[in-house]
């Protein structure tokens, strides 16, 4: 079996493509290479694993945040007073952490995903920020392709349903906050 295919005949990773000529991009620059340091993040490999684990994650975020948001929002005299608006004032609050994660975690994945649809890659030689532009060759650029649309826009379609559905618990607890 070639290229690293498995026994189903689907690849079994990325695999290493022929260049045309010396490649100028520095390894630890290369669309691809950030894609994989992506997945091997601690941070950024939530979104990329199981479907289940995203929504653990943003849970045990927001369960860790609301003690604390609890404490702050017991300063207000006026929220003392009313127990039910206290804890959906703090429950709301505690929103904000899971949705900066999010939004942190689609920030990270959208640029791999540009670099990997992109033609040329950007890239500094020698750190001191010379802005160098290399054109990817064929083979590369359909394998950025390949990864871009079946590995990295699934993961931006979970980091996006999440970001949705956390803004909208955080408006409709907004909303009932003014209703109690």
């Amino acid at each position: 079996m070639a290229n690293g295919d498995t026994q189903q005949g689907m690849p079994a990773g990325p695999v290493p493509v022929a260049q045309e000529g010396p490649c100028p991009v520095p390894p630890e620059q290369r669309p691809l290479r950030e894609y994989e340091q992506l997945l091997a993040s601690w941070f950024f490999s939530w979104p990329a694993g199981p479907a289940a684990r995203l929504p653990r994650v943003l849970a045990s975020a927001w369960l860790i945040a609301l003690p604390l948001c609890l404490l702050v929002a017991s300063g207000s005299v006026s929220l003392r007073r009313n127990l039910p608006q206290l804890a959906a004032a703090a429950a709301v609050a505690a929103l904000l952490p899971p949705l900066l994660l999010l939004l942190r975690q689609w920030l990270g994945w959208s640029y791999v995903r540009r670099r990997l649809l992109a033609h040329t890659v950007e890239y500094e030689e020698s750190g001191w920020y010379d802005g160098m532009e290399w054109e990817k060759p064929l083979a590369w650029r359909q394998q950025d392709l390949l990864v871009a649309r079946h590995q990295v826009s699934p993961v931006l379609t979970r980091i996006v349903r999440g970001i949705a559905v956390t803004a909208a618990l955080l408006l409709s607890g907004t909303a009932l906050c003014q209703a109690l």
